[in-house]
């Protein structure tokens, strides 16, 4: 039988064409380097996943049945690499014993290439009797996995873009805004994959049905690798140095007042518009320390230490804009502080319940 590259084979080539050297980069890359590496093994997992299909279009098993149970696709692998990536992120590690995350993906590759090794008739006799049943279990398998750790990962990165907002007033240089999409994402891929994976095992969808599967896992992949190649070159404070010390209750002590007195010192001496500025130099500043400080905030004043200081900040481009400063609001905004225009525009409509260009077109005469 002829080979036959059609336009589902090409979409998949491209794919596999852009996802391969960009593992191979992360995985050389120096910063960022279990977080890189994580993502690199991630994207190669996830162009073995649509390599048979890939091949699959273009004729390659009706030619080379042999090809049967090659050990491509590990889709098992996929939910704890996610998991490893979105920790090592945060943490700068993976975790301990991180290598049992990795069995049940181990366990379908020695399954597939068992099954590979196999004499041709007695692996075509296997595949009559466990191509459905084992394409079933498959799927439910991944779905339970997706589950437990989509749950894993959203409350991870919920707790470190809490701690970030504690902890530093550029919180979102860090790729928070990324961190959010991606787990936004991941649910969504999880549905249409085990989903898709679900109905093909109850009801076969052939080939041609499950090529929207597929294209959608190559797209999540190139979404995963493009968007970490710009994030990880920046040097993520890890969730471990960003956690405060508790400190013991102090009696007595009136936090709303040392919080407004400290607060009203960061707006005379101009700190907040450090764009870097973190909790810890902003209590050096103050003569204090950092749990004192935190409590302050969010005791006294009812507010984290980044909306803390993007509040200050929002206060000085409001009187500039009231004031008519003629300048473009990206320049009025950096020169308060903010280290981007998307920052800046999420903290100003938090604060004043509009936009920049609303506001300012408020206050002309």
């Amino acid at each position: 039988m002829d080979l036959f590259f059609g336009w589902r084979t090409a979409v998949l080539a491209v794919a596999a064409a852009i996802l391969l050297p960009l593992a191979a980069g992360l995985w050389i890359s120096l910063r960022n380097r279990p977080a890189s590496r994580t993502l690199a093994a991630l994207l190669v997992v996830m162009t073995g996943v649509f390599v048979p299909w890939l091949i699959g279009f273009a004729g390659f098993y009706d030619r080379w049945w042999w090809l049967t149970y090659a050990p491509f696709s590990n889709a098992l692998l996929v939910p704890p690499l996610l998991y490893l990536h979105a920790f090592a992120l945060v943490y700068g590690r993976w975790p301990a014993l991180a290598w049992r995350h990795l069995l049940p993906g181990a366990v379908q590759f020695t399954y597939q290439t068992a099954a590979f090794l196999l004499p041709t008739p007695l692996k075509h006799r296997w595949a009559d009797l466990a191509f459905t049943a084992g394409d079933m279990i498959a799927a439910l398998l991944l779905a339970i996995s997706f589950v437990v750790y989509g749950v894993w990962i959203i409350r991870l990165l919920r707790r470190y873009r809490l701690a970030l907002s504690q902890e530093r007033s550029d919180d979102a240089r860090f790729a928070t805004a990324w961190l959010t999409h991606a787990a936004t994402a991941y649910p969504l891929l999880a549905i249409v994959w085990a989903g898709w994976l679900l109905v093909d095992a109850a009801i076969p969808l052939g080939y041609t049905g499950l090529m929207p599967l597929y294209a959608a896992i190559a797209g999540f992949a190139l979404y995963l690798g493009i968007a970490g190649w710009r994030f990880l070159v920046l040097p993520f404070p890890t969730l471990d140095a960003l956690r405060i010390p508790e400190i013991s209750s102090l009696p007595g002590r009136d936090w709303q007042a040392q919080g407004l007195e400290w607060a009203g010192r960061t707006r005379e001496g101009g700190w907040h518009r450090d764009d870097e500025l973190t909790l810890r130099r902003l209590a050096a500043l103050l003569a204090t320390n950092e749990s004192y400080l935190s409590r302050a905030l969010n005791e006294g004043l009812g507010t984290g230490f980044s909306a803390f200081v993007n509040g200050l900040r929002c206060e000085d481009v409001a009187a500039a804009l009231a004031a008519g400063d003629p300048r473009p609001l990206l320049v009025i905004a950096l020169d308060a502080g903010f280290a981007s225009k998307a920052s800046f525009n999420r903290a100003f409509q938090r604060r004043y319940g509009r936009s920049p260009s609303a506001y300012r077109a408020s206050h002309k005469p």
